[in-house]
């Protein structure tokens, strides 16, 4: 059967059609966040099957494969990379409704010009199919990226790292920006004193000099964040199940460090502590080199123990966490105000039910400096499907300004989502289409395709002060 993604897949009205197709369709991607190995970027990867460019890391398919009952064999398991595909194949019609079946069929009609829907009766096929193309120049991975027209690119990468990449990227793509944004969760991640001391050794062998005191390891962190800057990064990014703040000091920092690197754990209310003393003292340093910081947060991880100790993090078994919010982000927000050294910020809630907490809370901190200077982020992991995108598009639009919003991002470890930002441009434009339908918006199409350009696209270039 012939696949349902149409020319006007998501657009439900002629004036949505025309704002999609006058005015975003051929924009170009500025994708701010992703898990994207840049080796592979700067290597130019040839993957050797569909199945290592697409089912490698990508715990989405992965947990719905789990629920049809397919043994782990054939998802993380010893299985062949084609039996592991063939059992995708054979998922892949169960998924109706799920946002995978969007973005399967999506994803193999934009790389791979596949029109079929995918099944266990054509899966050997469409496997031979799609490993032959991935093996064409056009398909390797910075064809994929030039494919969808990707002009900018951030990828997440570790205080630690050289950003030896980074540096080479121009030598081979004259197009494609690649810059790398600062994640330092490891260097506050200190629930596991002895994979915490194995951290800081690292980070010394990175400074070159070691880290005795905690004085030393901000000055390290510093260090890291100068040379960052110095290699076109411009952004920061923290995954955190909540953020603390604390109007007391509570615990001496320095002290919990030696402690830490005496090998010994730290308590229950000494960790948030260290996190939120150590991520105000890195949120005024982003905030001096002007970058923007990124706070994801409300992730519940890990819930699977057996299954963690069986096949590790990042496999699948987190969900969307019930943290309280509004309070701690409140303070560590105006903490940062108060000395006028809060940085650009963007919020990403993982609890929709903590949309409009998010969204009232970005205003609170705009001061008119900066166009859309503390934004409430795009639609996230869990939600960043049909329903979650319109909430947040509809949350933002009630509680702030949609006309400042950044847009989207992949936040993906596959080459094979930038149809991700087509999906969201796509929902964009049926949204305010819908609204000049019904009468609540004037059917100015140069305008709203102007702020439909802006969000997609302009915005974001401005926001982070992109090169080009």
């Amino acid at each position: 059967m012939k696949t349902f993604i149409s020319e006007n897949f998501l657009l439900q009205n002629d004036f949505g059609k025309e704002l999609y197709h006058d005015y975003a369709k051929n924009l170009p991607i500025v994708d701010y966040h992703n898990h994207l190995s840049p080796n592979e970027i700067i290597e130019n990867r040839i993957f050797g099957n569909i199945s290592q460019v697409w089912l490698s890391g990508d715990h989405y398919k992965w947990r719905a494969m789990r629920a049809l009952g397919i043994n782990e064999e054939y998802i993380t398991g010893k299985a062949s990379d084609r039996e592991k595909f063939l059992k995708w194949a054979e998922t892949v019609p169960y998924t109706v409704r799920n946002p995978l079946y969007q973005w399967t069929h999506l994803e193999l009609l934009r790389y791979f010009g596949i029109d079929d829907l995918l099944s266990n009766g054509n899966g050997k096929e469409i496997y031979d199919t799609t490993t032959a193309l991935l093996q064409q120049p056009s398909h390797h991975t910075l064809g994929l990226l030039e494919q969808q027209n990707v002009e900018i690119l951030c990828t997440t990468d570790d205080p630690i790292d050289s950003l030896d990449d980074h540096k080479s990227i121009a030598k081979k793509s004259k197009s494609l920006k690649m810059l790398p944004a600062f994640r330092p969760d490891r260097a506050y991640a200190v629930e596991n004193e002895s994979v915490y001391m194995e951290y800081i050794t690292s980070l010394e062998s990175a400074i070159g000099s070691s880290i005795a005191t905690y004085d030393d390891l901000l000055s390290a962190l510093e260090n890291r964040i100068a040379y960052f800057h110095k290699n076109g990064s411009l952004l920061a990014d923290h995954g955190l199940d909540q953020l603390y703040h604390y109007t007391e000091e509570e615990f001496d920092c320095d002290v919990l460090f030696r402690k830490l690197m005496k090998g010994k754990s730290l308590s229950k209310d000494e960790i948030p502590f260290f996190k939120s003393k150590t991520l105000l003292f890195l949120s005024k340093s982003y905030h001096s080199k002007g970058w923007t910081q990124q706070f994801h947060l409300g992730a519940l991880r890990n819930n699977n123990k057996r299954l963690l100790s069986h096949l590790g993090p990042d496999t699948g078994f987190d969900s969307i966490g019930d943290f309280s919010q509004a309070r701690a982000l409140s303070g560590f927000l105006n903490e940062l105000d108060s000395s006028n050294q809060l940085a650009k910020t963007i919020i990403y809630n993982l609890n929709p039910s903590d949309n409009e907490v998010f969204a009232t809370m970005a205003g609170n901190f705009n001061d008119g400096s900066i166009k859309g200077k503390v934004q409430f982020g795009a639609a996230w992991w869990f939600l960043d499907q049909k329903d979650g995108i319109e909430k947040q598009l509809n949350t933002l639009s009630n509680m702030g300004l949609l006309s400042c919003s950044v847009g989207m991002l992949t936040d993906s470890r596959s080459f094979l989502s930038f149809p991700r930002h087509e999906y969201f441009r796509r929902i964009l434009c049926n949204l305010i289409g819908n609204d000049v339908i019904k009468g609540e918006l004037p059917a100015d199409q140069k305008w709203l395709g102007k702020i439909v350009q802006d969000i997609c696209y302009n915005n974001a270039k401005s926001y982070f002060n992109f090169p080009g």
